[in-house]
């Protein structure tokens, strides 16, 4: 199956503007999704959306399945009846252009404690009866989510490796003593879980009616302090006290002469083949409740993956393993009609490719690798096949204009040359690239429409911390920018074929919107 020639925007919810440190699913999400829809977007793709994980990467979560408390709009609690205004005042103002995770955590943390408790009161505005039906149907991961959260707070939230051996062996009578000890703690994490399902699940009808389809995120590999492992030891390739064996990473390269030594633990594929791989089965049924469309992350660990001996300080001594391939990719595709994106970047060898092939699903493509000198590197769109995505850059990347202004004088001669500009709006130079592409999807990180450098930078892979916190500022998504995505769009076949807005031209910045870059650094 094909998707339709179509474009969209890269944007996490995190990076939503407004006054409690984080983004949420409030007013500022439904506003960008009317901004979307104005600039004649059909996709909005984020980040996974299960709870953070170390470093606050959502590439590090404790659930594969669970939403982030984090993204709950507090003002919609608010409105429901649950909170106070007094209530969602901080005491101390967040900063509006990051992130700041712990300082979030805490203040969220209490107030969803205040809306548990305000729910539990006798005639409090709150439906039990679509909680209850929530209970039983998410029962499967929900249940074992809430036990191992509470678990964790119980011991002072270290690694699940580290609790008594009872707990981490899921005795019955452990689990048992434990489900009664925490009986409240459990609760409030299945209360969090019903209010982010209600209220996410409401924004997406919102995108959803206005023809927008949210692009979703799975990692392949899960994080060795989760649920997931916890409860599912013998998914796993653990020892007998439920350490990996044998962990994730990437082989030395031209950028790295040890390699990256990721040290998520690897599924025991012969022993998922088993029941038809139903962890991962179940997985992918319960991202498809949340969105349209999932991009796998890192596909190629599906075809082969570097394994890495466990106490290893480096990736140096791993070895190539192959993945489970078709057999599990057909299992998980068999009722979603190839809704999916493959993430084939990195070092793609021929099995790669012919496995992503024989799927008849799309690659990716990214714009900023493309400009090496080679008219035949793949990245460059005169090489692109039309069954895959290409972005200018991904949430791993700098930001374009960040890229641009750190090439040297042969490598931008080059660029300039391919798309015959002088660079002056690279950002939006390479935005019409990609949307001029015969590549089916074609999606843009919003920095990049803002034409912002490397402070919005989302993420820097290798460095542990200081990254995912980036946010826009409310006046920075305006109507100037909206239209102009909505001419090129048009211009290049990704929106319905009404006439492209009369009178805007998004590269004259006499256009009030319209403003270059080196006139508003940083807006």
């Amino acid at each position: 199956m094909r998707f339709d020639r179509s474009s969209g925007i890269l944007l996490h919810p995190t990076s939503f503007p407004g006054p409690h440190g984080v983004g949420d699913l409030g007013a500022q999400a439904y506003r960008f999704v009317d901004w979307l829809e104005r600039g004649r977007q059909r996709l909005w793709q984020v980040l996974p959306l299960g709870p953070t994980g170390y470093g606050n990467s959502p590439y590090a979560s404790p659930s594969a399945f669970a939403g982030n408390p984090l993204l709950i709009s507090l003002d919609l609690l608010r409105d429901q009846g649950l909170l106070t205004d007094i209530q969602l005042t901080p005491l101390v103002p967040f900063p509006d252009h990051e992130v700041s995770f712990d300082d979030v955590a805490h203040f969220k943390s209490t107030l969803l404690w205040d809306a548990f408790r305000r729910a539990r009161e006798p005639g409090a505005p709150f439906d039990w009866q679509a909680f209850e039906r929530f209970r039983e149907q998410e029962g499967p991961w929900l249940s074992d989510f809430a036990l191992f959260m509470a678990l964790k707070e119980s011991q002072g939230n270290v690694h699940w490796l580290e609790w008594p051996q009872e707990l981490r062996k899921r005795s019955p009578e452990a689990m048992i003593a434990a489900r009664i000890d925490l009986a409240e703690q459990i609760a409030f994490h299945e209360f969090a879980q019903f209010v982010f399902r209600d209220q996410w699940l409401a924004l997406k009808r919102y995108a959803n009616d206005r023809g927008i389809r949210i692009v979703g995120d799975i990692p392949i590999y899960v994080a060795a302090d989760s649920v997931d492992v916890w409860a599912n030891q013998d998914e796993f390739r653990l020892d007998d006290e439920g350490r990996p064996t044998v962990v994730t990473g990437v082989p030395p390269d031209y950028f790295s002469v040890d390699g990256q030594l990721w040290g998520n633990p690897l599924f025991d594929w012969p022993r998922m083949a088993q029941d038809g791989f139903r962890w991962w089965r179940e997985r992918v049924e319960g991202t498809f409740e949340l969105v349209d469309i999932i991009r796998i992350d890192h596909f190629r660990g599906f075809a082969a993956g570097w394994v890495v001996p466990a106490g290893d300080d480096t990736a140096r001594g791993g070895r190539w393993e192959r993945g489970p391939g078709e057999a599990l990719l057909s299992a998980i595709d068999q009722a979603h009609e190839a809704r999916f994106i493959l993430e084939d970047l990195g070092l793609i060898t021929p099995d790669v490719h012919a496995l992503r092939r024989n799927l008849d699903m799309p690659g990716m493509k990214v714009l900023q690798f493309a400009f090496d000198g080679d008219p035949r590197n793949s990245y460059l769109p005169h090489n692109f096949e039309p069954n895959c995505a290409v972005y200018p850059g991904t949430h791993d990347n700098q930001t374009t204009i960040g890229w641009f202004s750190g090439l040297n004088d042969h490598q931008r001669r080059f660029v300039q040359g391919y798309l015959g500009t002088d660079g002056s709006d690279i950002a939006w130079d390479l935005m019409r690239q990609a949307l001029a592409s015969v590549a089916d999807l074609a999606i843009c990180p919003l920095q990049d429409v803002m034409r912002l450098s490397d402070e919005a930078r989302m993420n820097t892979p290798g460095l542990p911390s200081g990254n995912w916190g980036w946010r826009y500022l409310e006046h920075q998504l305006h109507d100037g920018l909206a239209d102009g995505l909505a001419d090129l769009t048009a211009t290049y076949g990704r929106a319905a074929m009404d006439p492209p807005s009369q009178g805007f031209d998004p590269y004259d910045y006499s256009v009030p919107g319209a403003a270059h870059p080196l006139h508003e650094p940083g807006a």
